[in-house]
C-alpha cells in the first residue's frame, strides 16, 4: 500500500495502461435533486459514494466560504453511479470508495481517448459494525468472511449469545460493498439471505436495534455501535494510517482528463491544511497527520 502521502503532486500508474493515479485532494457540496446541468467556468458537479456524501458535503461547503463566486453540487447514489454519470459526461467528479474496476478505466479511455485520473482524498478503517449489547467485541478475517457467506449462522459458534447473526449489506451498485466483497470474502459471493440496505447509515439504524444483526461501512459514520477489533486491531486513526488495521482503504476522486479551472482549485484546496483539517473534523483520516488546535 502507498504509504507515504505528501502535498506535493506526482503521477503514478494504476493497471497500466488503463488509468493514471495522481495525488490530489477532496471535494464539494450542495445536495441537489435535480439532474445536473453543463458546468461552467464557476460550477463543479459531483456524484458518485454515498460514503463519501458527508465529507464532501463538508468540504463543498468549507470551500464555498472562501470561494463565493463559485457553486459546487453533490449527489450521492453509489460509486458504480458516479462513475457511469462520469463517463457520459454528466460530472466533472466522481466520489469513490474503492479504486477503478479495469473495465471501467477502460471504457473511459475508449470514451475520452485519455486515461482516468485518481486523486486520493482520505483513509478509511472499513468498520464492522455490532450492536453494543453484543458480548462479541473481536472477530477474525475469517469469521467475517463465513459470517457473510452464511457458513457462521449463530453468534454461540464464536462465543456470542444463542441468536441467529444477520448479516447487513450494502447494495452491489456500492463501491463498498465491491470493496468488501474483494478485500473481505476474497472475491467470493456474498451469501443470499444477507439484509440489503442502501446506505451505510441504514446498516447504522439497523445494527442498533438489532442485538443479532452485523454491519459494515465507514468508521467515521459509526453511531451508537461498536466498531469491532478486527484481528485483534481496533479501527483507530493511528491504525489504519500505519495500515496495521487489515482493511484500510483509500477514498478517491475520479476525473476523465487532468482537471483546470475551479476543479482544479479545489482538489488544490483540499490537499492543503484547510481542506485536510475537515478531513479529520469529519471523522475521516487525513493524508497526513493534521496537529491538533
Amino acid at each position: 500500500m502507498i504509504q507515504n502521502i505528501f502535498a506535493k503532486k506526482f503521477i503514478l500508474l494504476l493497471n497500466p495502461p488503463l488509468a493514471r493515479l495522481a495525488i490530489g485532494g477532496s471535494l464539494l457540496l450542495f445536495i441537489s435533486s435535480c439532474s445536473f446541468q453543463p458546468s461552467d467556468s464557476t460550477t463543479i458537479k459531483i456524484k458518485g459514494s454515498d460514503t463519501m456524501f458527508r465529507l464532501t458535503e463538508r468540504l463543498a461547503e468549507e470551500f464555498m466560504k472562501q470561494n463565493p463566486g463559485i457553486s459546487v453540487y453533490v449527489e450521492g447514489g453509489g460509486t458504480a453511479t458516479g462513475i457511469n454519470a462520469l463517463i457520459k459526461d454528466e460530472i466533472d467528479i466522481c466520489t469513490a470508495s474503492r479504486p477503478l474496476e479495469p473495465q471501467e478505466a477502460k471504457l473511459l479511455a475508449d470514451y475520452y481517448q485519455s486515461l482516468a485520473m485518481v486523486y486520493l482524498v482520505a483513509k478509511d478503517a472499513l468498520s464492522i459494525y455490532v450492536n453494543k449489547y453484543n458480548p462479541v467485541k473481536y472477530l477474525t478475517l475469517e469469521q467475517i468472511k463465513n459470517i457473510y457467506q452464511c457458513k457462521i449462522k449463530n453468534w454461540k459458534e464464536i462465543g456470542g449469545k444463542d441468536l441467529l447473526i444477520i448479516p447487513v449489506s450494502r447494495n452491489p451498485n456500492s463501491g463498498t460493498y465491491l470493496y468488501f466483497k474483494d478485500h473481505v470474502l476474497l472475491g467470493e459471493d456474498y451469501c443470499e439471505e444477507i439484509l440489503i440496505q442502501p446506505t451505510t447509515e441504514s446498516i447504522i439504524d439497523f445494527v442498533r436495534l438489532n442485538e443479532n444483526a452485523i454491519g459494515y461501512g465507514a468508521g467515521a459514520l459509526a453511531e451508537d455501535v461498536f466498531n469491532a477489533f478486527v484481528d485483534d486491531v481496533a479501527p483507530t486513526e493511528e491504525n489504519a494510517r500505519n495500515d496495521t488495521y487489515p482493511i484500510t482503504r483509500y477514498l478517491h476522486f475520479f476525473t476523465r482528463k487532468n482537471p483546470g479551472g475551479v476543479v482544479k482549485k479545489f482538489i488544490d484546496w483540499t490537499l492543503k491544511p484547510e481542506g485536510q483539517k475537515v478531513v479529520k473534523q469529519t471523522g475521516f483520516i487525513p493524508l497526513w497527520q493534521i496537529p491538533e488546535e
